[in-house]
């Protein structure tokens, strides 16, 4: 991370500069700091290539419930995803929750697809991260 996104007050309370990026989410809500058009670059592959480099491991495709919280804790539902086991997928996974932490994944990212999509506003590749636990 270099640095984080801000609005004004944001910044003045990390004694940073702005980084323009605060939203109002309706109009009885102060604004708030909010990504928009987050760009991660590429890496190098497929989604098929990432799959086989993995022995054992879970593809998730969509999740149901919230992202992080501000000390990058998360535990989420798998809505879609698909079990991997040596390289190829087996089936699909339900009844299936992730946890984690958003910054500890990031250290322990292992490798980033050349498949970016738009999700909302952000523009993403596949990735393989490590140190999920899956409860299911």
């Amino acid at each position: 991370v270099k640095e984080f996104y801000s609005d004004r007050t944001t910044a003045r309370l990390l004694k940073t500069p702005a980084t323009g990026n605060g939203f109002r989410p309706g109009l009885g809500v102060y604004p708030m700091p909010d990504l928009v058009n987050l760009i991660v670059a590429p890496g190098e592959g497929t989604l098929e290539d990432l799959i086989s480099q993995i022995d054992e491991g879970l593809v998730i495709d969509q999740i149901l419930g919230h992202g992080a919280d501000i000390s990058g804790d998360f535990s989420v539902n798998i809505d879609l995803g698909y079990r991997i086991e040596k390289g190829k997928i087996t089936g699909r996974v339900k009844d299936t929750m992730v946890t984690g932490n958003v910054y500890t994944a990031l250290q322990n990212l292992i490798a980033l697809g050349a498949d970016n999509q738009w999700n909302g506003s952000c523009y993403t590749p596949s990735l393989i991260v490590d140190s999920l636990s899956v409860v299911g």
